[in-house]
Formats: structure tokens, C-alpha cells, sequence
């Protein structure tokens, strides 16, 4: 019988340790919340703000290639340009030369076209003061108001960044 009581006197101990285990426990287990609440709402704006910044310099990389690569395209426009005149004034030279100037052409228009750097200002577009600079106005029957009558130079652009506007003449 002394073993008995002796049981019961340890399952009533181990209750109230458990109870106030478990009260205890609860007052803790609030703490915890509380804080782990806290760390992952800290977590949470951490990795919102790395995203962020990833995005952010991945533009700015990206920013910085187009604004090499408009840089560079830039020093070469005016040998583009001569060379294109070479290739509409070779009217009268031998055909072969003629299919060389073109083909040189081709591989030009060809490594533009890789570098993303595209070209506008063709009779017949409208104008748009954003992308043209008109030089002049003149009075073609064959053209609305307002739109390119004919090019001077061509305008480049990469992207939303122009290069070099196009120097146009606009119709009336």
C-alpha cells in the first residue's frame, strides 16, 4: 500500500509540474510567436528588398550596354552614312563593284540589326518631333500634312534611346 500511495503521490507531482509546465509553456509559446512573427516579417522585407535590388541592377545593366553599345554606334554613323551614299550614287560603276557596295551594305544593316540598334526616317512616315528634326517644310501633293517628304540623314535608335534623329524635310 505504501507503493501505491507512493504512485499517487508521484502522478499528483507530475500533474502539477505538468500543469504548471504547461502554463508556463503557453506565457512562452506567446513570447515565441511573438518574436518568430517579428524575424519573418523582417525576412519577408529582406528578400522583397534583394528582389528588388536584383531587378534594379539588372536594368541598370542592362542601361549600360545600350548606352555602350549607342556610343559606339554613334562614332560610326557618319561612315554608315557616306557609305550609303557611295551605294545609291554607283548607278554607273561595273556590277560587280555595284554587288560589293551591297553586300557590304548588307553585313552593316546586318550587325545593326544584332546589336538591336534599329533605323527610322523613311518618306512617308509621319513625323514626330521626338524622333525627327525637320530642317525644312515644302509642299508635296503626294503626302498629308505632317509627314516626311524626304531624309537628309537617317535617324538610329537602341531601344527607347535615339541615337541620332532623323534630319528630315515634312510636307505642308
Amino acid at each position: 500500500m505504501a507503493r501505491k500511495k507512493s504512485a499517487k503521490t508521484e502522478d499528483k507531482t507530475a500533474k502539477t509540474a505538468e500543469e504548471t509546465e504547461q502554463t508556463v509553456s503557453k506565457e512562452e509559446y506567446d513570447k515565441l510567436k511573438s518574436e518568430f512573427d517579428t524575424q519573418k516579417e523582417q525576412f519577408l522585407r529582406m528578400a522583397a528588398e534583394y528582389d528588388n535590388f536584383r531587378k534594379r541592377t539588372e536594368k541598370e545593366k542592362l542601361a549600360t550596354f545600350d548606352n555602350a553599345v549607342a556610343t559606339t554606334v554613334e562614332s560610326f554613323l557618319p561612315v554608315v552614312d557616306n557609305f550609303a551614299l557611295a551605294v545609291q550614287s554607283s548607278g554607273d560603276a561595273n556590277d560587280e563593284f555595284k554587288k560589293g557596295l551591297e553586300m557590304i551594305q548588307k553585313q552593316l544593316d546586318n550587325a545593326f540589326k544584332q546589336l538591336n540598334v534599329e533605323e527610322f526616317g523613311e518618306r512617308g512616315e509621319e513625323f514626330d518631333p521626338l524622333l525627327h528634326n525637320a530642317i525644312s517644310r515644302v509642299d508635296d501633293d503626294e503626302l498629308e500634312e505632317d509627314y516626311i517628304a524626304s531624309v537628309y540623314q537617317k535617324g538610329y535608335r537602341i531601344g527607347d534611346k535615339i541615337i541620332r534623329h532623323a534630319m528630315v524635310q515634312v510636307a505642308n
